[in-house]
């Protein structure tokens, strides 16, 4: 990876220099990844399987 990639993408790179998501958004199909570093408040696209209707 070069240089100006790593600046670009600081936030999601991990110990190993790889880019990683949150977990909720790692299976999402969606375009809206957040970073593995990120405490996810609210996802609009994302809809838990305990939320009620």
């Amino acid at each position: 990876m070069s240089k100006k990639r790593k600046e670009e993408w600081a936030f999601f790179l991990n110990e190993r220099n790889r880019i990683t998501y949150n977990p909720l958004c790692r299976r999402c199909r969606r375009t809206c990844k957040q970073s593995f570093r990120a405490v996810i408040i609210e996802c609009p696209p994302f809809r838990s399987k305990r939320a009620k209707p």
